[in-house]
């Protein structure tokens, strides 16, 4: 092999090894490539899911206030029945007091 054909030879080799990384790279950014309308769908994805959390948070406060609310109106509920189950615990012994009172004077 002469000096002419080993140039030539050596050209072609690195016109081919050129041509085979600009292959290689045009098909890597090619399927790695992120399009506009998968950044904005992203976009929307996160805003949704922002919302999403936040309505999340606020049905949860909401929910967690509400309980706190019952479980007051059910202690005061329950208050005022123990009361009233007193009163009339008092009123029956009383009325049974009046009654014995009533009968003993009949007799």
């Amino acid at each position: 092999m002469n000096r002419t054909e080993f140039v030539i030879a050596t050209a072609v080799i690195l016109f081919v090894a050129f041509a085979l990384g600009w292959a290689a790279n045009w098909l890597v950014h090619r399927f790695t490539r992120v399009r506009q309308s998968d950044l904005s769908e992203l976009d929307r994805m996160a805003q949704a899911l922002h919302e999403a959390e936040l309505i999340r948070d606020q049905a949860i406060e909401y929910v967690e206030t509400r309980e706190r609310d019952l479980t007051n109106r059910l202690s005061q509920t329950e208050a005022e029945l123990s009361a009233a189950m007193d009163g009339l615990r008092e009123a029956r012994a009383e009325a049974e007091y009046y009654r014995d009172q009533l009968q003993g004077v009949t007799r």
